[in-house]
């Protein structure tokens, strides 16, 4: 899953502390900035998880198409398309077949 991949949640980020510097950055912005992350990467993990939800069901609904199909019978024998061709042909050509 994609959680056992990041290595941030969006709650590491927004508890995240900085040490100050005497020239540091300002708070203000970093927190601002910090705060668009979090929102960005909130936003990303709902989506991925409604795609991987998708995915889920469209694959249940693709295996369910499936199963419902009736197999192709596949035990025809060369005899059974001989007859099943003879017939076939009697019923189209009848006595001029055999004329």
């Amino acid at each position: 899953m994609l959680s056992d991949k990041l290595k941030l949640t969006a709650k590491e980020i927004l508890e995240k502390e900085f040490k100050s510097g005497v020239r540091g950055y300002k708070q203000e912005e970093v927190d601002k900035f910090l705060d668009q992350v979090i929102k960005d990467y909130e936003t990303f993990h709902q989506e991925y998880e409604d795609l991987q939800q998708e995915n889920l069901r469209l694959k249940k609904q693709l295996d369910d198409t499936y199963k419902k199909q009736t197999p192709v019978q596949t035990n025809t024998t060369n005899f059974d398309i001989l007859k099943r061709l003879s017939n076939l042909e009697k019923h189209v050509f009848g006595s001029k077949l055999y004329d």
